[in-house]
């Protein structure tokens, strides 16, 4: 099979998934799946790492970078471009056969089960993550929407691991408190975003999650206000680290090309 023909198939692969995935998202809340929508259940759920609401647009800007991504292959694009496709070959596809299961599951309440189902689709992202970084050559188009995706999907695997630890009866916290746990995990989440800066060479990863540190703060400002005033604070050292890393990288990305 030449070159061509491989993008040609890859490209309507990626497009009709991501259009599967949206149709899938939409009806969730507009039917809901198990008469719930995903805010009631976030809110059933009660983890105190959970953002406030708003924050979950971010899927918007995902789904919009994804819709550029994958609609870029049908015009004129960079070689460096055409070689990241061919390398994230039929990952895209798992990608929307995970996200789509995680979804269902969450929706009729398997919480365990959802446990796996993100992990893999972490694993999944690393994977694409890892396979157009790779490429040299690339344009931001083909970096950005996996640096944000990526990015949410790590926040999202901290949030269903307090409900998969909930689900197993450890609602009260297992050794130390609830806000003990949260705090902590804030702490673990900044290393993540620190490492990702250094190791990886982007910031958009970190600003992820600074959209998510400043919607736990307003989640919690009024229950409990040392997890807000923690989750602001993790929010501004990182937004600082990361401001200092965009000016070191002038933009972005380290240049690497």
């Amino acid at each position: 099979m030449s070159s061509e023909h491989t993008l040609k198939v890859f490209k309507w692969i990626n497009l009709l998934t991501l259009i599967g995935v949206v149709i899938i998202n939409a009806l969730s809340n507009s039917l809901p799946f198990n008469n719930l929508t995903t805010g009631q259940l976030s809110e059933r759920v009660n983890v105190l790492f959970t953002p406030a609401g708003y924050v979950f647009s971010i899927w918007s800007v995902i789904y919009i970078l994804l819709a550029i991504w994958v609609i870029r292959p049908f015009f004129s694009i960079k070689k460096g471009d055409v070689q990241a496709y061919h390398s994230v070959g039929y990952a895209f596809l798992v990608n929307g056969i995970l996200n789509s299961s995680w979804l269902f599951l969450f929706h009729y309440e398997f919480y365990i089960t959802t446990m796996f189902v993100m992990a893999a689709l972490l694993i999944n992202l690393i994977v694409i993550y890892r396979r157009v970084f790779a490429v040299s050559g690339t344009t931001i188009w083909m970096r950005l929407p996996f640096s944000v995706y990526i990015g949410w999907v790590s926040v999202a695997t901290i949030v269903n691991t307090g409900i998969f630890f909930n689900a197993l009866g450890f609602e009260d916290g297992l050794l130390f408190s609830p806000q003990t746990w949260t705090n902590t995990l804030l702490i673990v989440a900044v290393g993540l975003a620190v490492w990702f800066i250094w190791s990886q060479g982007e910031t958009v990863f970190p600003l992820v999650f600074v959209w998510a540190f400043t919607g736990i703060a307003v989640e919690r400002w009024n229950e409990y206000p040392s997890i807000a005033v923690f989750a602001l604070s993790a929010a501004v050292v990182l937004l600082l680290i990361t401001i200092i890393q965009i000016y070191k990288f002038r933009g972005f990305y380290k240049i690497r090309d």
